[in-house]
C-alpha cells in the first residue's frame, strides 16, 4: 500500500481591520476604502483587508479606543484628535488653511514633527494626513452671511472643545454630537444646523433635510490616517512598509478628490432644492481674532504653532 502524501496546512491570513465612522459615500469614507482595497493588493493574498464605514463599528471615539486596544488596526480621526492632545485644535483656527498646497506644508512642516509624536504619547500613531475638507454651514432658519445670523441657532458640531467655543464665539447655540445621529436631529428639529465639508454633507443626504447651505469655509479639516502604537510596532517591516507605500498615495488622491468635489457637490445641493450664499468671509475673520488669542495662551507653544502654519502659506 502506498505511503500517504500529507498535505501542507493552509496559510492562516492576517487580517487588518479598516474601519471609519463616516459615510461610504463621503470623501473620508472612499479613502478608506482606497486604502482598503489598495494595501489588499499590496500584501497580497496572505493578508486580509477588511473594511467597514457607516460607523458600522463605532464612531470615531469608540474606533479611536479600539486603535489602542488593537481590536481595529486602521481609521481616520478628524476634529476629535484635539481630545488627543491640544495642539491639534490648530486646524480649528477659523481660515488657517489658505489650500490644499498649504496643507501639505503643514502637514510635512508641523503635524509630523510636532504634532505625531504627542498622538504617540497618547498611544496612538498619525500614518498619514489625508483630507476630511473645508467645512460649510446648513440649516432650516436663514442664510449664514455674518456671525449674527448664527443668534441662536443650534449648530451640531464634532466633539470638540474648540469647535464649540468658536461657535459660541459667533453667538450660535453649538452642540457636540456623533456624525451618524446628526441626520435624524436635523430631520427632527433637534438641531437647527450643522457644520462640515460637502463631501459629508452630501454623503449623509444633509441636504433633504437642510434648507439653507452657507459658504464660510471657516475650517479646513484635515483626518490622520491613525494606527494603535502597539499594533504598529507588532507589524512585521513588510507590512509597515506597504501601509506607508499606500497611505502616501491616498494623500495625494484625497486631496485632489477634495478639490474635485468642491464644485460637483455644489450642483447636487442646489439640485435637491438648498439655497446657497457665500458669506461675508471678512466678517467671520474680524469676530474670530478672539478664538486666536485663547489659543495662543492656553496652549503650551500656541502662538508658534500659528505664525509657523501662517508662514507656510505660499
Amino acid at each position: 500500500m502506498g505511503a500517504v502524501l500529507a498535505t501542507a496546512a493552509p496559510v492562516l491570513a492576517d487580517t487588518y481591520i479598516v474601519a471609519v465612522g463616516a459615510a461610504s459615500n463621503s470623501l473620508q469614507g472612499r479613502s478608506a476604502a482606497k486604502f482598503a482595497e489598495d494595501l489588499q493588493v499590496e500584501l497580497g493574498d496572505t493578508h486580509t483587508v477588511e473594511f467597514y464605514a457607516d460607523g458600522q463599528l463605532g464612531d470615531e471615539k469608540e474606533l479611536m479606543q479600539k486603535l489602542r486596544l488593537g481590536t481595529v488596526q486602521f481609521t481616520l480621526i478628524s476634529s476629535i484628535m484635539t481630545n488627543v492632545a491640544p495642539e491639534f485644535a490648530l486646524f480649528d483656527m477659523p481660515f488657517l488653511v489658505q489650500d490644499r498646497a498649504h496643507l501639505k506644508a503643514i502637514d510635512a512642516g508641523i503635524i509630523q514633527t510636532d504634532l505625531a509624536p504627542k498622538a504617540e504619547g497618547a498611544g496612538l500613531k498619525i500614518l498619514s494626513t489625508w483630507e476630511n475638507g473645508f467645512r460649510q454651514i446648513t440649516n432650516n432658519s436663514r442664510p449664514i452671511n455674518t456671525p449674527a445670523d448664527l443668534a441662536g441657532l443650534k449648530i451640531r458640531t464634532p466633539s470638540s472643545e474648540w469647535r464649540v467655543a468658536m461657535f459660541k464665539e459667533w453667538g450660535a447655540n453649538p452642540t457636540p454630537m456623533s456624525f451618524s445621529e446628526v441626520f435624524v436631529a436635523l430631520q427632527t428639529g433637534t438641531m437647527d444646523g450643522q457644520e462640515n465639508p460637502l463631501t459629508n454633507i452630501t454623503g449623509a443626504n444633509f441636504q433633504e433635510v437642510q434648507k439653507y447651505l452657507s459658504m464660510t469655509g471657516h475650517v479646513y479639516s484635515p483626518t490622520y490616517l491613525t494606527t494603535g502604537l502597539g499594533t504598529w510596532n507588532d507589524l512585521p517591516g513588510d507590512v509597515q512598509a506597504a501601509v506607508k507605500t499606500v497611505a502616501a498615495s491616498i494623500q495625494d488622491w484625497a486631496l485632489a478628490e477634495g478639490e474635485a468635489a468642491d464644485n460637483q457637490l455644489l450642483d447636487k445641493v442646489k439640485a435637491a432644492g438648498m439655497e446657497v450664499n457665500v458669506a461675508d468671509k471678512a466678517a467671520f475673520i474680524s469676530a474670530s481674532a478672539p478664538i486666536y488669542e485663547n489659543f495662543a495662551t492656553q496652549v503650551e507653544g500656541g502662538a508658534d504653532l500659528i505664525s509657523r502654519a501662517q508662514a507656510l502659506a505660499r
